[in-house]
């Protein structure tokens, strides 16, 4: 069993910058993959950004253009995503999400159908 607890978000004017932290509790093990997701008001779910714990491998959704970046502190079982250049479409709810898989596994898709699941954390953007 894993918990994840995600803090963070809130609102921002467009181009402006934010963090969100994932604690992960419980049985985590260096094989995890890991990554954000966020979901729009009337949207699907989307990929923000996927990395494995193993190799720090990470993969990013197109939407992305470069402008957030996942990381971890293993030590502390935490992951980040840094947002800038926050875009009014970006506005979401934002979550953790955790699994044990393989490298070549590790991707947001396969990650989704069995991740464990952080709560959602608001993310506004202003225009």
């Amino acid at each position: 069993q894993v918990r994840l607890e995600v803090s963070g978000g809130g609102s921002v004017q467009a181009g402006g910058s934010l963090n969100l932290s994932c604690v992960a509790s419980g049985r985590v093990y260096s094989t995890y993959c890991v990554g954000w997701f966020r979901q729009a008001l009337g949207k699907e779910r989307e990929g923000v950004g996927v990395i494995f714990d193993g190799d720090g491998m990470t993969t990013y959704g197109d939407f992305v253009q470069g402008r957030f970046t996942v990381s971890q502190d293993e030590t502390k079982n935490t992951l980040y995503l840094k947002m800038d250049r926050l875009r009014v479409e970006d506005t979401a709810q934002y979550y953790c999400a955790a699994a044990q898989l393989s490298p070549n596994d590790c991707d947001a898709a396969t990650l989704a159908r069995i991740a464990y699941w952080s709560q959602g954390t608001q993310v506004i953007v202003a225009s």
